[in-house]
């Protein structure tokens, strides 16, 4: 059996928002941008060259989807966005307007630092350390 996750959705409060921080600011790649009926859009970004999961930018419809806008995840880090070049990422990022919640820090694991994006939702910029010989 072979699975794998690739879509995770996102509530956001506005389509065209979301899209310009995660592709402008983040330069995700857009798959895709389909107009659905009664005014919704098929909305899927993913981080250039990954291989991983994309996200589903879904419009928030109602009031219980509008609560959950900036806390999927209960206020934890909910979202790990791993990079092969740490200070390329994290510099471009800053350009772009990311606020980062804490300077970049050296764990056993590689260098890291949270971030949020413009609704709230925390992730982590990741780069994972070199294997070492043992």
């Amino acid at each position: 059996m072979s699975q794998s996750l690739f879509l995770v959705t996102l509530v956001v409060d506005d389509y065209d928002r979301a899209k310009a921080f995660y592709c402008g600011a983040l330069e995700f790649d857009c798959l895709q941008d389909e107009v659905q009926p009664e005014g919704k859009r098929w909305v899927v970004v993913k981080p250039k060259g990954g291989d991983g999961a994309a996200f589903l930018l879904a419009k928030a419809v109602d009031e219980t989807q509008k609560a959950a806008i900036g806390n999927q995840t209960g206020g934890r880090v909910g979202f790990f966005l791993k990079t092969d070049d740490f200070a390329r990422d994290h510099a471009a990022m800053l350009a772009s307007g990311v606020r980062f919640l804490e300077q970049p820090r050296h764990e056993i694991y590689g260098t890291v630092a949270q971030f949020l994006d413009p609704y709230g939702n925390s992730f982590d910029l990741i780069c994972h350390a070199a294997p070492t010989a043992s």
